[in-house]
């Protein structure tokens, strides 16, 4: 495969800015979306945060950003495939680019998806067509690279190209390909050796077919019993880390269009939700037998009381704060354990459409479809908005999560990446 390398076009000459921290995978490294140990200033009314970079070089795409060590990981289309970049975090000159696809895919919304998953001395990537791969953080050559028709009959539940970024669990890296018979599946992350595939029981999703959805993979013990928990194309499924044995499934929260965010767990609990009208439910695991684990509905919220279309979902304590609402980000706080909302639902936020959030130590970021960035604190008290502001660029939708790192937010936009002065020290 072609390979590429160079700088990308620096549109704002950077200040000196201190090496990055870690937020190695989507939704950081423990697929929260919580950077739990960053503090930043929180004046935006006074002061909105000041650019300190602009580059481009990001290519086509959704995708969101991985932070390790300093170098900041995405993915992107060009004119001629579809490809993994590294920048260095501090300037965002380019450090290499590979090319994953012989050409750039072709789905609704076209672009990237993933944000990638790093480990030890590895890059994990999924391609918006379906293929899982390993590259060599040093310099990006392709260990090796899987497909996920070739390999496990996978299956997408609509267009709109595969979303997943891939789970590293210890010796292993996970991902779902949405075959019938693999749904998940579990691989030697060193050499792409499959461990298990996890094939969907016929009395699984109430004996209908399922497929891959547009999440990601998260860990729980719920019931004693380590498992990936997962949102499918037709619901949240468990299933048993040690052989990929189907535990449960649940499909109330499904919707037939797109199933997106990413579930939370919480002890014994999963909290999910969808959009498209479908809603949100509270999972309780228990044990059922030896190894086994039954999931009970604590409730379920219908569409109209809370949906979280895109976006995502962050817990603080005992309340799950999200946007609202299919194709829109109306603030919203959840009391996990009861369903009840202790605000918003319906409060319209200072942007429009779906809303993007990562949590910081004390605050929300929300990053609205149309590009505006709010901060709001992340108490259960009352909505508290703290200020806004509307970044440098802003072009289609502006779905790609936003990330802080060391004080620093980085927003990708399409082929530019951006990056603000946040840190706690600064504005006063």
């Amino acid at each position: 495969m072609r390979r590429f390398a160079g700088c990308a076009l620096v549109w704002m000459l950077a200040v000196n800015v201190s090496p990055a921290g870690d937020w190695p995978q989507w939704r950081g490294e423990l697929r929260d979306g919580v950077a739990a140990e960053e503090t930043i200033r929180d004046n935006w009314s006074k002061q909105s945060p000041e650019l300190l970079w602009m580059v481009e070089g990001m290519g086509e795409g959704y995708a969101s950003v991985a932070i390790a060590d300093g170098v900041l990981y995405t993915t992107g289309n060009d004119t001629e495939s579809q490809f993994a970049v590294a920048v260095d975090a501090s300037n965002g000159e380019r450090i290499w680019a590979t090319p994953l696809t012989d050409k750039p895919p072709k789905h609704s919304y076209p672009g990237s998806r993933c944000t990638p998953t790093v480990d030890g001395d590895r890059v994990f990537v999924t391609t918006s067509d379906g293929s899982i791969a390993s590259l060599s953080r040093a310099d990006g050559q392709v260990i090796w690279q899987k497909s996920f028709a070739l390999e496990w009959q996978g299956r997408l539940m609509s267009g709109w190209g595969f979303s997943e970024s891939p789970l590293v669990d210890e010796g292993a890296v996970l991902c779902t390909p949405g075959g019938s018979e693999a749904l998940i599946v579990k691989l030697d992350k060193l050499t792409g050796e499959e461990i298990w595939r996890a094939p969907v029981p016929k009395d699984a999703f109430d004996g209908q077919a399922t497929s891959a959805g547009y999440s990601s993979i998260v860990i729980s013990h719920g019931g004693g019993v380590k498992q990936y928990v997962q949102v499918t194309g037709r619901g949240v499924v468990g299933v048993r880390a040690d052989d990929g044995e189907v535990l449960w499934s649940y499909v109330r929260i499904a919707n037939g269009t797109a199933n997106i965010p990413t579930p939370i767990v919480i002890d014994d609990y999963v909290f999910a939700a969808t959009g498209y009208g479908a809603g949100a439910a509270l999972l309780h695991l228990t044990a059922s037998g030896t190894d086994d684990v039954d999931a009970e509905e604590v409730y379920f919220l219908d569409g109209k009381t809370f949906q979280n279309h895109h976006g995502g979902m962050v817990r603080y304590g005992n309340y799950i704060y999200a946007g609202n609402g299919n194709n829109n980000g109306f603030p919203t706080c959840v009391a996990w354990k009861t369903g009840n909302i202790a605000w918003g639902g319906k409060l319209r936020g200072e942007g429009k459409g779906s809303a993007a959030i990562t949590g910081t130590a004390e605050n929300i970021l929300f990053r609205y479809q149309d590009g505006v960035v709010a901060l709001v604190a992340a108490t259960p008290e009352e909505y508290v908005l703290k200020g806004s502001f509307k970044p440098e660029h802003q072009e289609r939708e502006s779905w790609s999560h936003p990330v802080v790192v060391n004080g620093h937010l980085y927003l990708r936009e399409q082929d530019k990446l951006m990056c603000y002065d946040v840190s706690p020290n600064t504005g006063n």
